[in-house]
Protein backbone atom coordinates (compact mmCIF):
# COMPACT_ATOMS: atom_id res chain seq x y z
CA UNK A 1 0.00 0.00 0.00
CA UNK A 2 2.74 2.37 0.36
CA UNK A 3 4.18 2.01 -2.90
CA UNK A 4 0.59 2.69 -4.22
CA UNK A 5 0.64 6.41 -3.62
CA UNK A 6 3.39 7.65 -5.19
CA UNK A 7 3.24 5.73 -7.98
CA UNK A 8 -0.20 6.99 -8.58
CA UNK A 9 0.65 10.57 -7.98
CA UNK A 10 3.31 9.88 -10.34
CA UNK A 11 1.27 8.49 -12.87
CA UNK A 12 -1.71 10.81 -12.51
CA UNK A 13 1.08 14.00 -13.10
CA UNK A 14 1.89 12.12 -16.39
CA UNK A 15 -1.18 11.92 -17.80
CA UNK A 16 -2.02 15.82 -16.77
CA UNK A 17 1.28 16.91 -19.03
CA UNK A 18 0.32 14.59 -21.74
CA UNK A 19 -2.75 15.58 -22.05
CA UNK A 20 -2.00 19.70 -21.99
CA UNK A 21 -3.68 20.66 -18.82
CA UNK A 22 -4.74 24.49 -18.74
CA UNK A 23 -3.92 24.72 -22.43
CA UNK A 24 -7.47 24.82 -24.75
CA UNK A 25 -6.28 24.36 -28.30
CA UNK A 26 -9.23 23.96 -30.85
CA UNK A 27 -8.38 21.33 -33.56
CA UNK A 28 -7.95 23.64 -36.86
CA UNK A 29 -10.56 22.54 -39.59
CA UNK A 30 -8.26 20.94 -42.33
CA UNK A 31 -9.38 23.19 -45.15
CA UNK A 32 -8.16 26.07 -43.13
CA UNK A 33 -5.08 24.49 -41.91
CA UNK A 34 -4.33 24.12 -45.73
CA UNK A 35 -4.34 27.76 -46.60
CA UNK A 36 -1.71 28.95 -43.80
CA UNK A 37 1.09 29.69 -44.82
CA UNK A 38 2.78 30.03 -41.74
CA UNK A 39 3.21 27.18 -38.99
CA UNK A 40 0.99 27.51 -35.42
CA UNK A 41 4.50 27.46 -33.62
CA UNK A 42 6.09 30.11 -35.76
CA UNK A 43 3.09 32.56 -34.97
CA UNK A 44 3.14 31.56 -31.24
CA UNK A 45 6.69 32.94 -31.31
CA UNK A 46 5.42 36.48 -32.81
CA UNK A 47 2.48 36.48 -30.45
CA UNK A 48 4.50 35.27 -27.80
CA UNK A 49 7.36 38.40 -28.63
CA UNK A 50 4.24 40.79 -28.83
CA UNK A 51 2.76 39.76 -25.08
CA UNK A 52 5.50 37.50 -23.13
CA UNK A 53 3.42 35.29 -20.64
CA UNK A 54 1.63 31.86 -20.40
CA UNK A 55 -0.44 30.43 -23.72
CA UNK A 56 -3.98 29.65 -22.18
CA UNK A 57 -5.75 29.24 -25.59
CA UNK A 58 -4.77 29.28 -29.24
CA UNK A 59 -6.98 28.24 -32.68
CA UNK A 60 -7.00 28.83 -36.23
CA UNK A 61 -9.57 30.51 -37.47
CA UNK A 62 -11.47 33.24 -40.15
CA UNK A 63 -12.31 36.15 -38.55
CA UNK A 64 -13.58 38.85 -40.68
CA UNK A 65 -12.33 37.31 -43.85
CA UNK A 66 -9.07 36.82 -42.69
CA UNK A 67 -7.22 33.36 -41.89
CA UNK A 68 -5.46 34.08 -38.41
CA UNK A 69 -4.12 32.25 -35.42
CA UNK A 70 -5.81 34.12 -32.05
CA UNK A 71 -3.88 33.58 -29.11
CA UNK A 72 -4.83 34.55 -25.57
CA UNK A 73 -1.72 34.77 -23.31
CA UNK A 74 -1.72 35.85 -19.54
CA UNK A 75 0.81 38.12 -18.96
CA UNK A 76 3.04 38.29 -15.79
CA UNK A 77 0.97 41.47 -14.82
CA UNK A 78 -2.51 38.87 -14.69
CA UNK A 79 -3.72 40.83 -18.15
CA UNK A 80 -5.37 38.38 -20.51
CA UNK A 81 -3.99 39.41 -24.52
CA UNK A 82 -5.57 38.33 -27.30
CA UNK A 83 -2.80 38.41 -30.20
CA UNK A 84 -3.86 37.74 -33.24
CA UNK A 85 -1.46 36.73 -36.03
CA UNK A 86 -2.22 36.41 -39.90
CA UNK A 87 -1.82 32.73 -41.12
CA UNK A 88 -0.68 33.62 -44.01
CA UNK A 89 2.36 36.70 -43.75
CA UNK A 90 3.06 35.74 -40.21
CA UNK A 91 2.77 39.50 -38.92
CA UNK A 92 0.81 40.24 -35.84
CA UNK A 93 -2.47 42.10 -36.43
CA UNK A 94 -3.91 42.75 -33.07
CA UNK A 95 -3.34 42.75 -29.68
CA UNK A 96 -5.88 43.86 -27.95
CA UNK A 97 -6.23 42.99 -23.50
CA UNK A 98 -8.71 41.72 -22.18
CA UNK A 99 -11.06 42.83 -19.53
CA UNK A 100 -13.03 40.26 -17.09
CA UNK A 101 -16.42 40.56 -18.77
CA UNK A 102 -14.51 39.87 -22.53
CA UNK A 103 -13.42 37.10 -20.89
CA UNK A 104 -16.71 35.59 -19.38
CA UNK A 105 -18.35 36.39 -22.71
CA UNK A 106 -15.81 34.61 -24.91
CA UNK A 107 -15.66 31.48 -22.75
CA UNK A 108 -19.71 31.62 -23.08
CA UNK A 109 -19.81 31.89 -26.90
CA UNK A 110 -17.01 28.74 -27.14
CA UNK A 111 -19.08 26.51 -24.49
CA UNK A 112 -21.96 27.27 -26.73
CA UNK A 113 -20.06 26.75 -29.81
CA UNK A 114 -18.97 23.42 -28.05
CA UNK A 115 -22.84 22.32 -27.57
CA UNK A 116 -23.44 23.32 -31.14
CA UNK A 117 -20.84 21.36 -32.59
CA UNK A 118 -22.50 17.93 -30.32
CA UNK A 119 -26.02 18.32 -31.85
CA UNK A 120 -26.52 15.99 -34.21
CA UNK A 121 -27.42 18.04 -37.52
Amino acid sequence: MKLFAPKFISTMLVMIALSGFGLASKQPDPALAKEAKVTMADAEKTALAKAPGKIKSKELEKEKDKLIYSFDIRTKDGKMHEVNVDAITGEMIDDTVENPADEAKEKAMDKQEKKDKKKPQ
